[in-house]
């Protein structure tokens, strides 16, 4: 058994929000929400990304840093989903879920869903509405723009990397100064 198994119950909570999200409470603006990339690669989509900084999210009250998305593709087309992050207290926190793509056109519109099980149900909205040329950072992005993360192939990013970023959220409708930033640097707690 993994270490942070153990440490699943902080992210039921994310299990709650996929079915209010997928009971429409958090249903798309009228304007239809920010503008979504016009391709992703699904498997370069795959593997490890850190996050940079992010709208903070309910389900991840309990990270203090060292933030990680980790995806992999399945037999079945889906893609397994595993969130980890540090607690205060230095433990290493995770939760794994089910992704599936719901705008075959683009693959830039995807749901996810943290139920037990890989339960492809009440699915939350993941949307990259930024990414690098050489995906070396995107951006995931909400219909009501209540979310957001910044993540990137490495721990950091270049500033002015940032600075393009920045702008092109505002262009999709997103105020950078709601983003908080992740401490990659002090993660995972050295002993």
């Amino acid at each position: 058994m993994h270490a942070y198994s153990r440490e699943i119950a902080p992210f039921a909570v994310a299990a709650a929000l996929g079915i209010f999200l997928a009971l429409g409470v958090f249903a798309g603006e009228k304007d239809g929400g920010p503008e979504v990339v016009k391709k992703v690669d699904v498997e370069r989509y795959m593997g490890t990304w850190y996050e940079i900084a992010s709208i903070p999210a309910v389900f991840q009250r309990q990270c203090a840093g060292g933030t990680t998305a980790s995806y992999s593709l399945k037999p079945d087309g889906t893609v397994q989903v595993v969130n980890a992050c540090y607690t205060k207290k230095g433990k290493l926190s995770s939760a794994k879920g089910v992704a599936w793509v719901v705008d075959p056109e683009t693959n830039a519109k995807l749901k996810v869903s943290f139920l037990p099980f890989g339960i492809k149900a009440a699915g939350g909205d993941y949307w990259v509405i930024d990414l690098g040329e050489d995906y070396e950072y995107a951006v995931v992005g909400h219909p009501k723009r209540e979310y957001g993360w910044v993540l990137s192939r490495t721990p950091t990013l270049k500033k002015a990397t940032l600075e393009k970023i920045e702008a092109r959220l505002a262009e999709r409708g997103y105020d950078f100064s709601e983003f908080k930033f992740t401490d990659q640097e002090n993660y995972p707690p050295r002993r």
